[in-house]
Order: structure tokens, then C-alpha cells, then sequence
């Protein structure tokens, strides 16, 4: 396999057809019928097969759906757990590194964006035990802080994939920078950052939805940052109430 070199994250050749405006309708109804099926009890893998042989979608399309859908019981556990992004302050975020940054280069470069059923902002980057830095990510990095540095929060420690390769790399470069602005950040490279957010008391960062699931309480900065970039970005919007 050839190393990957690309300097953006932006979008495949074919989403612009794949997620025209008039695919959408389709694919929120998909998604309105993948979270029924979820809801009530079926395995992911078999819905997404059925809801996308049905509406004959294609594979990035069922990727997309897949990351949009959730159960009624998943979203109204995601809502109570919910922290505003408006009462941080003073709290201790722990953030989900790669699921926070990656998304937020997507949309830097043109990507698409998917806003879930959960009011979560999802990618469709294909990051696979491998990162490497893109044109966007010190633009990535430097929203994050700044929006970070209004909203006051009484720490923030930033968890990686150690397994992911270049993590320690990226690791030291959210350090330099944190230094280099004077913000009181920490940097974990972990072995499991799922159990590292999930046991954790502080607040969760991160769009993960194997990670909602179980967090004790998060809080949506990924979807706080997209709102305040917008018109810029290329948002597909899934909700729908289901059929």
C-alpha cells in the first residue's frame, strides 16, 4: 500500500454526486429507517444492509447513514448526558483527540459534513490506524484553542490513539502550540482512549457514538465550532422524524 500523501481531507471525487441535493431526501429517510430498526432491537450490520439494499444505496452513502442513524434510546440517553457548551467554564474537558481535530480538517477543506440525529457532526474521512497532518490541521488546532480560551474551562487534557502512528507526533504538536499560547493543556497518548473518556468524571469531548453511549456526561464543541464556521462548510443535514 502506498503511503498516504495527501494534503487535505476534503471530499471524494464522487460526493458531490453521491450527496447532491437531491440524494438527500432518500438518505434521510434511510436514516429515519435505520434508527427505527436500531430502536427496536436489530443488529447494525443486517439494518444497514436491509435499509441500503432497499433504497439501493451505494457504499459511502450507507457509511453516511450509518454514522447519522442512532436509536431513540441512544439519542435521549445522549441528551441527558449533554453538557451545554455554555456551562463549561470551570469544568475539566477531556477530549477526544483524533475524533475532534479530524472532523473539523474535514470541514476545513471541503469535506462533508453529516449532522446526525443526535445533533452530532460526523465525517466521513477514512482515518485507519494511520494520521498524518494535513494543510488544515495548525488551522484546525488554533479554532480549537481559541474557542477554547472564551469558554474558560478549567482544564483541558487532549487523549490520542497511541496505536495510531504519527500520535505522538501530533501529540507534541498540540503541546508547542499550547505553550506557545499560553493554554493550560495536557496531552495523553493512551492505549484505549474509549475506556480512558468513559471512566473519566470530566467532560467528554467527542462524537463518538460508542462513546455517548456510555460517557457520564460530554458536551458538543465539534458541533459549537461547525455552527460559528458556517456558511464555509458543507453541512448535510439527516435529521428527519422517522417514518
Amino acid at each position: 500500500m502506498s503511503p498516504d500523501r495527501r494534503q487535505h481531507r476534503g471530499p471524494h471525487p464522487r460526493d458531490s454526486q453521491l450527496f447532491a441535493a437531491d440524494e438527500l431526501p432518500k438518505l434521510r429517510v434511510a436514516t429515519a429507517q435505520l434508527s427505527w430498526l436500531l430502536t427496536h432491537g436489530y443488529k447494525l450490520v443486517s439494518s444497514l444492509k436491509l435499509v441500503g439494499d432497499r433504497h439501493a444505496l451505494r457504499e459511502r452513502q450507507r457509511l453516511a447513514i450509518s454514522r447519522a442513524a442512532c436509536s431513540d434510546q441512544s439519542l435521549n440517553r445522549r441528551k441527558e448526558t449533554c453538557r451545554p457548551i455554555e456551562g463549561i467554564g470551570n469544568s475539566r474537558l477531556l477530549i477526544d483527540g483524533f475524533n475532534l481535530i479530524i472532523t473539523l480538517e474535514a470541514a476545513l477543506s471541503g469535506g462533508a459534513l453529516l449532522l446526525g440525529r443526535d445533533d452530532c457532526f460526523r465525517d466521513l474521512a477514512s482515518v485507519h490506524g494511520s494520521y498524518r497532518s494535513v494543510s488544515e490541521t495548525e488551522s484546525t488546532l488554533l479554532i480549537i484553542g481559541t474557542t477554547l480560551e472564551r469558554l474558560e474551562p478549567a482544564s483541558v487534557t487532549w487523549v490520542l490513539d497511541r496505536p495510531v502512528s504519527n500520535s505522538g507526533r501530533l501529540a507534541k504538536t498540540i503541546y508547542q502550540l499550547a505553550v506557545s499560547h499560553g493554554w493550560p493543556w495536557q496531552v495523553e497518548t493512551v492505549y484505549n482512549p474509549d475506556s480512558r473518556l468513559i471512566a473519566s468524571p470530566d467532560v467528554a469531548v467527542t462524537a463518538d457514538s460508542a462513546i455517548l453511549d456510555r460517557v457520564g456526561c460530554w458536551t458538543n464543541l465539534k458541533s459549537h465550532i461547525i455552527q460559528n464556521l458556517r456558511p464555509a462548510v458543507w453541512i448535510l443535514d439527516f435529521r428527519t422524524d422517522r417514518p
